[in-house]
């Protein structure tokens, strides 16, 4: 971010193909550098009260506080350090890229290439939601534990995966796709009908003679069409960012699917959703001959659109996951009011449970137990993912039933009528993606030609710092304010989100995102 302006405004005098080639090799040294965490860290603890005795489920064992704190401090940097690194390499590509192939192109065909171009530079999420859930399935720490000793699986949400190995794969292909750019010449042909209809030698010439840098950037600010079309874009980028970096796991939370699956859907279903609909607007505004004044209003009619649309995400709502001191009451009422003190009854009283684990079970009444401890289960049988605990004497307080009452690891299935649901709230998202993608692409029709890579640079600036980094934030902080029951870490502190207040979670959601209505206005 602190580069990028600079970058986009002397990478116009270099070589171009060059500097994107330098910057590919930078941003694969920093996602090398984001791996290290895992080889250098101990092995991923699992937050568990299956141990040889049930019974005698004890509180953690707490630890020095600079235990956790040094530790994180020290992964910290290592995260900072490569993001820093992928952040300076991938400034170049979008500014210099696009103008790159702005400069060469026919006028009437210009908003086709920068679709294609989007386009494309959407496949490439498509592609690592689909690494994602990939390395999502596989166990952390796999090659260094036996993983039939792993007692929960993916759909858990203690469960991590393999998150290190995206990374190395992601720096492996980012190191090879340097190798053609840096072979790429300075420049192109230039179109003989570019050079009579679009811009003048003079002003073709204006970044390379340009001495000053400031001045460039007070021509472009006063571009009133440019500023209203920063603004309307950075409100709509505080919502894309936000939804696209929570979606996944509103839809863990939400229809209970676990963090694979979610990451696989996003990849195969919404992100091409918004490939095609930024190319398709490439199409329209190529097919029409779009002005500014048509794309402006092309973009305003497709994001109002896809805003009512969305708010039929209202009603895809499921009830919360039915756990038992939680949710609902041990006798099965719902309706309680979550204290750890109401996560005790009767029926485990003289077990000595915990009640900061996470050690979901599922019971033969379809309620799910925060441990086994907690569900009053006095023995168990089998190991790993197999694991049944037996007579569990908080079951029967919801549902009566006679014999032996047991649990299995993990939490119950949502009900049927979620799972009907959940197949046209993807519809609904896919739909509604597209649409609001329609108005992505015509956004620098009204740009002076000399000016567009300086232009882009800045543009990615400001949605970058103005979206990119906040939006995130505060639709996290707001997520944490749905939590019902937090993880703990093994060394004490809170550690994840293991389960949310379901109707509270949706409408906040729905909210931070309805935030791109006030883009309207503009």
């Amino acid at each position: 971010l602190l580069v990028i302006a600079f970058v986009s405004y002397f990478g116009a005098k270099l070589h171009r193909p060059k500097i994107i080639a330098v910057g590919c090799v930078l941003m694969s040294l920093g996602t090398f550098l984001m791996a290290m965490p895992h080889f250098i860290s101990g092995r991923y603890k699992i937050e568990t009260s299956a141990r040889s005795s049930v019974n005698s489920t004890s509180n953690l064992s707490p630890c020095p506080v600079s235990c956790v704190r040094e530790s994180s401090v020290s992964m910290l940097v290592y995260v900072f350090l490569g993001n820093v690194l992928r952040g300076i390499g991938e400034t170049p590509i979008q500014p210099l890229g696009i103008s790159y192939i702005d400069d060469y192109a026919e006028s009437k065909n210009a908003a086709l290439y920068i679709g294609c171009v989007q386009t494309i530079s959407i496949i490439g999420p498509v592609f690592g939601y689909l690494l994602g859930s990939l390395c999502a399935k596989i166990y952390v720490d796999i090659g260094y534990v036996d993983e039939e000793t792993v007692n929960i699986t993916p759909s858990d949400a203690r469960w991590v995966g393999a998150w290190w190995l995206g990374y190395i794969i992601a720096g492996i292909i980012t190191l090879m796709a340097a190798v053609p750019f840096w072979f790429l010449p300075k420049s192109l042909p230039v179109p003989v009908e570019k050079h009579d209809t679009s811009c003048t030698p003079e002003q073709t010439r204006f970044i390379k003679d340009s001495p000053e840098f400031m001045p460039t950037l007070k021509r472009l600010l006063k571009n009133q069409f440019f500023i209203i079309y920063l603004l309307v874009t950075i409100i709509q980028f505080n919502s894309l960012i936000g939804m696209v970096t929570y979606k996944p796991k509103y839809i863990e939370q939400h229809y209970g699917q676990s963090a694979s699956k979610a990451n696989f859907l996003m990849g195969v279903i919404n992100i091409p959703a918004v490939a095609l609909g930024m190319f398709s607007g490439g199409v329209v505004m190529m097919k029409f001959n779009l002005g500014v004044m048509g794309a402006a209003k092309f973009a305003f009619g497709t994001s109002l659109l896809g805003y009512f649309l969305s708010l039929f995400f209202f009603a895809m709502g499921c009830d919360n996951a039915k756990v038992a001191g939680i949710t609902l009451s041990y006798a099965g009422v719902e309706g309680v009011s979550y204290q750890e003190k109401s996560l005790f009854s009767n029926c485990n009283s003289n077990c000595l449970c915990s009640g900061r684990e996470w050690d979901p079970v599922c019971g033969q009444n379809g309620i799910t137990y925060v441990s086994p401890c907690l569900a009053g289960c006095t023995s168990f049988s089998g190991s790993g993912k197999n694991m049944v605990f037996n007579n569990c004497r908080c079951l029967p307080l919801a549902n009566p039933q006679p014999g032996n009452l047991t649990v299995v690891l993990g939490q119950c299935p949502r009900s049927d009528s979620c799972d009907k649901i959940f197949p046209y709230f993807l519809a609904l998202s896919v739909l509604s993606s597209f649409i609001i993608s329609l108005g992505g692409t015509p956004g620098f029709v009204f740009i002076q030609p000399e000016l567009k890579s300086f232009a882009l640079g800045i543009h990615t600036l400001a949605t970058r710092t103005l979206a990119g980094i906040p939006a995130p934030i505060y639709f996290g902080a707001v997520i944490d304010t749905t939590c019902l029951k937090w993880g703990n870490k093994v060394c004490g502190g809170r550690g994840a989100l293991n389960l949310i207040w379901i109707f509270t979670f949706r409408w906040k959601i729905a909210a931070c995102s309805s935030f791109t209505l006030n883009s309207f206005f503009h």
